[in-house]
């Protein structure tokens, strides 16, 4: 089952309440930087395979 558009933005304001608007920037970037470490691992780890 789809989020909606409803769903999405509560999920959005409760994410503000809780951190704050000046820490969303910092906490986009390390999941970002988070999400990027794991490809890199994920693409190692295929290397490593010989796929």
């Amino acid at each position: 089952m789809p989020l909606g558009t409803t769903e999405v933005l509560l999920i959005l304001l409760v994410v503000v309440l809780l951190f704050g608007a000046s820490r969303l920037p910092k906490l986009a970037r390390s999941l970002s930087d988070a999400r990027r470490e794991l490809r890199r691992g994920g693409d190692e780890h295929d290397r490593d395979d010989g796929r």
